[in-house]
């Protein structure tokens, strides 16, 4: 079988109700609460949102991570408040859909789709956002379950560790 290399999918079950998950994906407060280390989200009037404020379709955003200088900008595509979120990324598309299970617990289902056919970006978006998603649901896990961050915040790491060798920026 061959391998696609277009999009690939992560997912992962958390002891968490939808309703608490979702602002963490959603607003900028949430995602700096697991994720980034700076996140904003601008309305289509070029005014900045409230942090606590969901974002809306058509926002553009510019994230900051902890232990990387770049920055990631893109557009919401599609939210709808309660289970799904769909944003540009990486010259890729991002799909994150919350699914309930009986027993109250969530699985978050994480697709990104439309890589580019090319080496550089099988290497830093399939390769790279495929492994780095696969610590950040871990990390958002670790923070719903059990309000621990797996991710290094206090030291500065820049420079010591290139590349994709450091799992826990």
């Amino acid at each position: 079988m061959l391998t696609s290399w277009d999009s690939f999918d992560r997912y992962v079950l958390i002891d968490k109700s939808i309703e608490y998950i979702y602002p963490l994906w959603a607003s900028a407060q949430g995602l700096t609460e697991w994720f980034l280390r700076e996140s904003t989200y601008i309305m289509k009037n070029d005014n900045p949102r409230a942090p606590a404020e969901l974002y809306q379709k058509g926002d553009r955003y510019v994230w900051k991570w902890h232990q990387w200088d770049a920055e990631g900008r893109g557009e919401v595509l599609e939210q709808n408040g309660v289970d799904l979120i769909k944003f540009s990324f990486e010259s890729s598309i991002v799909h994150v859909h919350l699914e309930r299970f009986d027993d109250g617990r969530t699985l978050v289902k994480l697709t990104q789709s439309e890589i580019a056919d090319s080496d550089e970006a099988r290497l830093n978006i399939y390769c790279g956002c495929g492994s780095g998603w696969t610590f950040w649901l871990t990390n958002l896990k670790a923070y719903c379950e059990h309000g621990i961050l797996l991710n290094e915040q206090g030291m500065n790491l820049r420079g010591i560790f290139d590349g994709y060798k450091l799992v826990n920026t």
